[in-house]
This record gives C-alpha cells, structure tokens and sequence, in this order.
C-alpha cells in the first residue's frame, strides 16, 4: 500500500461483519503461510551447500531487490495488524495475542498482496418485445368444438401506453407480512441485548434525479452493547433488495446511547418501483473483527408512505422477528395489459378467430428466498391445455428485483364462450444456475372452479384477478391495466 508507514493506521469501523471475518482469515492464512516458509528455509540452510542455490531457492534475492524498490511500502498484512494493535481492541471469537505475538518479519519470498476491488454489477437491460413466433397445438377439452390454440409473432405495435391507468382497489400497496422481511437474510449477533430507542430520520424522493433521499438525523437511548455504551452505525436496505447494491450504512458513533449523524442515504431508483419497496432501517454496535450486535430496526411500506410530508419523524426500535420464506405469501408485484379482440373486429374478415393479448410489462419488488437481485423470467399457460403446449415465457431478465419484461403473448382459437371456461396462467420464475423454481403466480379466470362442466382445481382466482379477467371479457378490443400480487399459494395443477 504506497505511502503507507509501519506505524500507520486504517479505521475498519467501516466494515460489515463478514467483510471483517474475511480479512481476520486472510491474516490467519498469511500468518500460517510465513511459518511454513520459515520451516522451508530452515530446512534448506540445513541442506543445500550450494551458497548461490541455497540464496534462489530461498528467495532471498527477491527479498533483497522488493526492499530497493519498495523500501518505503509496508505489507498490506502489516498495515492491517498494525491497525488492530493501535485499536487495542479485543475480539470476542479470537485471541489477538495469540494470532499477532508481536511485530514479524516479513518472509524473504513474500509479495504484498494487492487489494481487491469489490465490482457491483449494474446491468438495465432494454426492453424488447420477443421477435419469435412460437406455434403450438390447444388440446380442446371433449366435445367442444374448439379450434387449436395457436401461439402468434409478437410485437409491440399494439401494445398499451407506459402511462398505466392503476387500479383502485388497493393492488400497489405493500403486502403485509407479520415480520421483517429482512430477518430472512441477514446475519449478525440478535438477542445479545434488550431492543429500546428510537430513531429520527425523514424521507424525499427526487422525482427530477429519480432518488429516494433518506436522512437519518440521530437515535436516542438505545440499548447498551458493552458496559454502558455501545459504537452504533445505521444500516440500510431497500427491499426486498438485500446486495451489496442495496445496502448502505452510516459512519460510526463512538461510546455513545444518544448517536446524531445527519447523513442522507440515497437510492437511484423510478417512482413506480417505490410502490413495491421496504426500507430497512437497523442500528448496529460495531464490533471490530466480531459480529456485530443487533440493537433494533424500522421498516417502512413506501407504498404507503405519505410524500407530501418531509419532515423528520421519530419511530421507536424495534426487535428483530424471525420469519420462515415459507411463510411469506406474497413475493412481489407483476404489472400487466391483457385484451381481448374478437373474430373479425379488425375488419376484412380479420382475425379468423378471437384472440387473447397479453402484454408483461414488468414485475416489482421480487422476493426470493434467499433475498437480494435475482435472474428471473415469466412463463404462461392457457388452461385447459393438458399438453401445456401452450406454454410460452419471457426472456430472462438478470440481476434484478424489479425486471422489466416488455412481452406480448397473443393466442388465438377463442371464440366468446370460451373465455369463461378458460384461464391464463402466468408464473414468475427464479433461474439459478441451470435450474429455475416458481416464486409465485397469478390465474385469471372467471374462478368458477369448473371448466366446460367439469371441476378443475387451477380455477381457483383471486377476487381481484376474477375482476381483471371479466372486465377484459365485457370490454373487448380494449386493454384492461393491472398490478397483481405475485401469490405462492397456486394450487398445484394436475398435468
């Protein structure tokens, strides 16, 4: 590290937990390496008779030529421990005396290591509309004399206006969960303290830059870490967003209950997305080369946070509730146009048979089990196709919990009557890696739970999605604008 000396110091109180453990085995692994090569060398001295041989397989000579021209650098695993020793700060899991006993040499084949820099991927992919015709065959159900479904070219002429009319009823708003969705993924010391204080801050969204602004002014009273005081940080997410990307944190406050900090976080993100986010708000005590202790948190709906008002606002800490991905019922929104054209609406005999658009606009605030981005896609079946040939899916959309899609899925073979025997299934699903699992899904239909006579366990929409299937039904040729929840609790379908 240039111009760095041996009696320098860096400040780590600006590290996550795992960042700190990483560079506590760094140092283990070097301290570990340097005995062994001192061994190598002993041995060597004890066997090699050639004085020219014995200085090359040694390394002396690269130790004698790094100190010409280095002469003023300090080893990166120095400077570290050096930093450490001038804190004079115990670690809970490990014995500083015993890993650093006191100032060593640097070995004679030993080369700084570099420091590495943390790249964060930051990928939008344009939207395009999918330029492949897919054609599959519908299996009708018996006796119904309905032509085969055919899946159609796709293009974005006639798609609906990015100006979308939002429903009424409620389907932006944050889906309630009965805990933090953050106790999902995080990590970190909880239940070393009681959880008491409180925390200022206030919220501005930028709509000119496109930033949400979070000014954490101070907290107050907070829970003691060690021995009446504590070195609190504010961290903060944007979930269900828990990367690198997301996270952001404050500087820390030494041996105080009573932190001020006046600092603003702050998020690029557009207005639509903020519907679907949580901010995480968490204050920590910093534990250099420990786990940090968990002192209590506040989470904020944006979906319901009242914009017009910009002044600070206290909330009280609160504990930390650990909840199972199981339980979680919703994992995000999808937005969505869907329409109906009847056979020869278009006029000169066009089209042959009705059709049934779907335009995938985007999903928002995705929520996988693991938390943070993920690559996703969305898959669509109209039901009933025992063949499930009539299956088509969206590209995948990389690293990313609010992915814009922009795909138009057109099937045609419908006549009128049809579409009350009929649903569109439409699943979001996670890739990872080569496989890929189902977050969750919508169904639109009538709900009837029969088709063409018969009872059948996927007809089983939701209320709202029953309102969006009907009105494309009673409005033909018109586009009906939606934002569903993204449910897990489709029933499973029989193949």
């Amino acid at each position: 590290m240039a111009g760095e000396q041996n009696d320098s110091s860096l400040d780590l109180s600006h590290l996550t937990e795992e960042e700190q453990s990483s560079i506590l085995q760094v140092l283990q692994r070097d301290l570990e390496l340097r005995n062994l090569d001192k061994g190598r060398i002993r041995h060597l001295e004890q066997t090699e008779t050639n004085v020219s041989r014995l200085r090359l397989l040694s390394g002396e000579w690269f130790s004698e030529e790094y100190s010409k021209r280095h002469h003023r650098w300090t080893s990166g695993c120095d400077l570290i421990r050096a930093s450490i020793r001038h804190r004079k700060t115990k670690s809970r899991d490990v014995n500083l005396n015993e890993l650093f006993p006191g100032k060593e040499e640097t070995p004679t084949n030993s080369i700084p290591p570099g420091a590495n820099e943390r790249l964060q991927e930051k990928t939008e992919e344009k939207n395009r509309g999918s330029e492949e015709g897919l054609k599959h065959d519908f299996t009708p159900r018996p006796g119904r004399p309905v032509e085969h479904l055919q899946v159609l070219n796709s293009t974005n002429s006639s798609c609906p206006s990015k100006e979308w009319e939002m429903r009424s009823n409620g389907h932006l708003e944050e889906p309630e969960l009965s805990g933090s969705m953050m106790s999902l993924f995080s990590s970190g010391d909880f239940g070393a303290v009681e959880v008491r204080g409180r925390i200022q801050y206030s919220l501005v969204y930028d709509n000119r830059k496109e930033e949400l602004q979070v000014r954490v002014y101070r907290c107050e009273d907070i829970a003691s870490a060690r021995k009446n005081r504590s070195d609190p940080y504010v961290k903060s997410y944007l979930l269900p967003d828990k990367s690198n990307h997301s996270k952001k944190k404050t500087s820390v406050k030494k041996k105080t209950l009573n932190p001020v900090y006046d600092q603003t976080l702050r998020y690029k993100l557009c207005n639509r997305e903020l519907s679907s986010r949580t901010l995480n708000l968490s204050v920590w005590h910093a534990e250099p080369l420990g786990r940090n202790i968990f002192l209590g948190e506040v989470e904020v709906a944006l979906g319901l946070w009242d914009w017009t008002s910009t002044q600070p606002l206290w909330q009280d800490l609160q504990p930390r509730v650990h909840l199972s991905p199981e339980y979680i019922s919703i994992r995000g929104n999808i937005m969505l146009s869907i329409k109906f054209v009847p056979e020869g609406f278009e006029g000169g005999g066009l089209p042959s048979t009705g059709e049934v658009h779907i335009w995938l606009q985007e999903a928002q605030g995705l929520l996988s089990k693991k938390g943070g981005a993920l690559d996703s896609f969305v898959k669509s079946y109209i039901l009933p196709d025992v063949s499930r040939q009539s299956g088509q899916k969206t590209r995948v959309v990389k690293h990313s919990v609010s992915p814009t899609y922009n795909h138009t899925m057109v099937y045609d073979g419908f006549q009128t009557s049809d579409l009350r025997e009929a649903c569109a299934e439409l699943t979001v699903c996670q890739r990872d890696g080569l496989k890929s699992n189902i977050l969750g899904g919508i169904r639109l239909s009538c709900g009837t739970g029969q088709s063409y006579g018969e009872a059948v366990n996927w007809m089983d929409s939701t209320e709202d999605e029953v309102a969006v299937w009907t009105s494309m039904i009673e409005n033909p040729n018109r586009w009906i604008n939606t934002t569903l929840p993204i449910r897990t609790n489709l029933t499973q379908r029989s193949a």
